[in-house]
């Protein structure tokens, strides 16, 4: 990559507003910037090393792992092309967010699955913004 100053990617990936998580093929967390850091309330020496169960919800955990380990064992995601995913995620103080995320499936030299990465947004207060204004418009569209 000519032209681009030393250190580009390290520093495009530390510096970025929204967080950016790298899991291997077993789901354990090996890269978290400092906006994971702002955004889920974990310090980077918690979340490395651990399980992405440390920002998923328990009851969307069995969901989440048959996803992650049928992607793991296929090579194949329905969210590898920048589609955005919205699901809900969890803070270190335990409250709930939403966030949006898309993902980048990584592979090795002979094409074999061995992790993805995330690129994360909170986007809490406009789920919220926009829950408020379907109850404001849900009695005048019964009316």
């Amino acid at each position: 990559m000519e032209n681009l100053p030393e250190g580009f990617a390290a520093d495009l990936l530390a510096g970025m507003p929204d967080a950016v998580i790298y899991a291997d093929f077993e789901g354990t967390i090996r890269y978290w910037n400092a906006a994971a850091t702002r955004i889920f309330g974990f310090s980077e020496t918690r979340a490395l090393g651990a399980s992405l169960d440390l920002i998923t919800p328990e009851g969307l955990r069995a969901r989440h792992w048959h996803g992650y380990h049928e992607t793991m064992r296929t090579g194949i995601t329905r969210y590898g092309d920048g589609q955005l995913l919205a699901v809900p995620a969890l803070r270190a103080d335990g409250t709930r967010i939403s966030i949006e995320f898309t993902i980048r499936p990584f592979t090795d030299a002979a094409g074999r699955m061995i992790g993805v990465a995330a690129v994360l947004r909170d986007v809490t207060a406009k789920f919220e913004e926009l829950r408020a204004l379907r109850r404001q418009i849900a009695p005048t569209a019964a009316s």
